[in-house]
């Protein structure tokens, strides 16, 4: 078995037995696809009354949910520097670059199931409370949008965990930007052109079935955003493990 191979088998062992871990995935899929659920029943059989996009009902939940992906990135790289387990890490995989490919790459893969759960939980129970028609044009694509959203996510917070080195920096100021920063970024006067162009409000207006006006881009065009920003945090990352390697931290 290659050292590759290694890290990624110890990658996923890690994940399993700590439950600080494990327990955010949890959290986040009974967020989505209960919130949206509660939010269906109270919508009635009426999901898509005129002038409303649909999606917006079907992805209510990922707005409190998404925060756990958030912080599922965070904590698949930088709990072992908070504490001082990386040592053992790093004994068994030396090279720091081969180790941040592990955890980004069991980050994606978790990422894409919780992706894949969470977005299928939310349509269903969409469907269920409302009697939505999931044949809709355009929630194929609503749905796709959905479930990359997640992986991305995860990955952009594990680049950005990285670059700051720092949990307690980290848990302070990833998971509640991506929860209300950006929200309230995109509300005031002035910043809401550059507002529409973060990742998580680019993402989630690729779920839209819907054009909004003000808004400069397409869907898949806000998936792309959302892939760029994710790109540039995960090499970010690197160069930071890079350093932190030359420098025998």
């Amino acid at each position: 078995m290659t050292t590759t191979h290694h890290a990624l088998r110890a990658e996923r062992i890690k994940f399993t037995t700590l439950p600080s871990q494990w327990a955010a995935p949890l959290v986040t899929l009974a967020l989505t696809v209960g919130i949206t659920a509660a939010v269906g029943a109270a919508s009635g059989r009426d999901p898509a009354p005129p002038g409303k996009d649909p999606a917006a009902t079907i992805h209510y939940g990922l707005l409190f949910g998404h925060v756990g992906v958030a912080c599922l990135g965070v904590l698949l790289i930088d709990q072992e520097f908070n504490t001082r387990m990386i040592g053992t890490s790093l004994t068994a995989v030396p090279s720091r670059g081969r180790l941040y490919g592990a955890k980004l790459a069991v980050g994606f893969w978790l990422g894409l199931l919780l992706g894949l759960a969470s977005t299928a939980g939310s349509f269903a129970a969409t469907a269920a409370t409302t009697g939505l028609d999931l044949f809709t044009p355009g929630l194929a694509r609503s749905f796709l949008a959905g479930v990359a959203y997640h992986p991305l996510l995860v990955t952009l917070c594990l680049g950005l965990t990285a670059m700051l080195g720092n949990l307690s920096a980290a848990i302070g100021l990833i998971p509640p930007m991506v929860f209300l920063g950006t929200t309230w970024l995109a509300a005031i006067p002035g910043v809401r052109e550059a507002g529409q162009f973060l990742p998580d409000r680019a993402g989630l207006y690729a779920m839209r079935t819907r054009t909004e006006p003000g808004i400069h881009y397409g869907h898949w065009a806000g998936l792309l955003i959302m892939t760029a920003w994710t790109a540039a945090a995960t090499y970010g990352g690197l160069r930071a493990m890079r350093r932190y390697e030359a420098s025998g931290h």
